[in-house]
Formats: C-alpha cells, structure tokens, sequence
C-alpha cells in the first residue's frame, strides 16, 4: 500500500455545540458548515479537519444514525489518501482488518475503506480526486 497524504482529521462528536465552542471559538479554527459537520480545509498541516457527529459515522460506516452497540465507539476519525484502494482494502482484509465499509464511492467523488485501528480511531483508507488537485496534494 502506498500513502500518499493524510487527507484528514478530526474528532467524532457525540456534542456538537461543546465541541465547536472548543474548536471553533476557543482555539480560533475557521469552522464552516452547520451542525450536522463542521469543517474547514484552512489549518497548515491538515487538508481537512472536522468535527464530525457521531451519527454521520454511523450512517458513512452502516447506513443508520445509530453506531451498532457490538462495534466500540470511536473517538476521531482519520483518513489516508492512497495511490491504489483496491490494492489497499485487500491488504487491510488479508491482514485481518474488519472493514465497515470497502472501496465505498460518496457523493462528493470520495472513494473510501473504512475500519477501526486498535486505538479505536475511525481510520479512511481514501481516494480523494479534488484533494489531489489542490496545491500540496499528491504528485500526478
């Protein structure tokens, strides 16, 4: 597998309000969005960073507003922009990874793999085309 960037970061809100006070008015991030994911691609370091319900996971991963009580709650979320997510979600698998979701298209033209890493953080395995088109992205 090849990492080519780290194309996001954040952490999974169970409360939304408190955690944007935190993010957004205490340390001073640039937050755009409403309540349903708060989001900006304007801190060094980071494409993206966002505050993102724990609801919204659940539907990404299983496509209802509730996280399954057999699977452990994650407390952020991180994705890894990579060079093939095919190749990627069968090196996951045959490593023995349970996928949430595999090679997954979104509506904004994300393709993404979704699991849980021992730390218990949602991590993405990603292909983002408008993340690669911007200044700093992954060489073409």
């Amino acid at each position: 597998m090849k990492v080519l960037f780290v194309a996001g970061f954040g952490p999974i809100v169970e409360d939304m309000e408190t955690s944007r006070r935190l993010y957004g008015e205490t340390l001073g991030l640039p937050l755009e969005g409403d309540a349903t994911y708060l989001h900006t691609g304007a801190v060094e370091g980071v494409k993206h960073f966002a505050l993102w319900p724990l609801s919204g996971a659940a539907e990404s991963c299983f496509g209802a507003t509730t996280w399954p009580s057999d699977v452990p709650v994650p407390s952020a979320w991180m994705e890894f922009d990579v060079e093939d997510i095919d190749e990627a979600s069968r090196e996951l698998e045959e490593r023995g990874y349970r996928l949430l979701v595999a090679a997954r298209r979104e509506p904004w033209d994300q393709v993404v793999t979704r699991f849980l890493s021992p730390e218990g953080i949602l991590v993405g395995i990603t292909v983002t085309p408008s993340m690669r088109d911007r200044e700093g992205g992954s060489p073409e």
